[in-house]
């Protein structure tokens, strides 16, 4: 099956580009699927995304966080040819290498579609939500066809993960103010590009990013795959959404230990 062949198969990284993502805290990686993978898994993803926010309030009715997205979550526990992809021994090798660490853990994996006329994504960054032990987190943002800008391509302020004011914001306008207003008195440069066909991104936990609005009629359709080290740690949460977080993506999993749970499976480790 020809849409299989790419997942597990190597896809090799040099070591300026190790360094690039250490220095940027992300990095955009060209020819990590081709067409007829992306097909085939946008079809399963799609369908399931369609299921599950059939009940969603229309688009006009919701908040800022909810125009940005239908945030459709942990799919990989539900349909096994989404798990596949997920799984992907490919997508986990690059996240241990930029990482630079010896393995990751599934922490877990989000569809991120933007409709037509969606609004855009505030400035923020993800490890907020997540009570974890380090910063050795990485997000695989997958785009499941061409984004031209007019979509809403994520947008980094490359470096930004030095930065710790702004850190205790959630998605929010109030997020999207403050760190703007925090970014515009900075070096970093601020890094908005399509995405062809088959390039991924992979960024850090505590990188700053946002997404512009879908000017399209057409839904910008992304998966993402959020891993972890795979010695990392929970430590005890400081917000609600960390307790959130705790319940919800590592349940039994006890503070200052390794993250050892049924959700949180090691999905690639360097061969010894």
């Amino acid at each position: 099956m020809r849409h299989l062949h790419l997942l597990d198969k190597n896809y090799p990284l040099n070591s300026d580009q190790i360094s690039f993502y250490r220095n940027n805290g992300f990095i955009k990686l060209k020819n990590i699927f081709d067409a007829e993978t992306l097909r085939f898994f946008e079809q399963s993803i799609s369908h399931k995304v369609d299921q599950k926010s059939k009940d969603s309030i229309p688009l006009k009715k919701r908040d800022t966080y909810g125009k940005a997205f239908l945030q459709i979550l942990n799919l990989w526990t539900e349909d096994e040819e989404i798990k596949r992809f997920v799984f992907s021994k490919r997508l986990a090798k690059i996240a241990t290498e930029l990482m630079e660490v010896e393995g990751v853990r599934m922490y877990h994996d989000q569809a991120l579609y933007k409709e037509g006329d969606g609004g855009f994504t505030p400035w923020h960054a993800d490890q907020y939500y997540w009570p974890l032990s380090s910063d050795k987190t990485i997000t695989a943002w997958i785009p499941l066809h061409k984004i031209d800008p007019e979509m809403g391509p994520l947008e980094f302020s490359a470096g930004s993960q030095v930065i710790s004011e702004g850190r205790a914001l959630a998605i929010s306008d109030e997020s999207e103010k403050q760190i703007e207003n925090r970014l515009r008195v900075t070096d970093f440069e601020k890094v908005s590009e399509p995405f062809d066909l088959g390039e991924v991104s992979f960024h850090s936990g505590w990188i700053f990013h946002r997404a512009g609005p879908n000017n399209t009629n057409q839904t910008r359709k992304v998966m993402t795959v959020i891993y972890m080290d795979k010695n990392m740690r929970l430590v005890s949460p400081s917000n609600d959404g960390q307790v959130n977080d705790w319940n919800t993506w590592c349940p039994g999993a006890k503070i200052g230990e390794v993250i050892d749970t049924y959700l949180n499976p090691i999905i690639f480790k360097k061969s010894t």
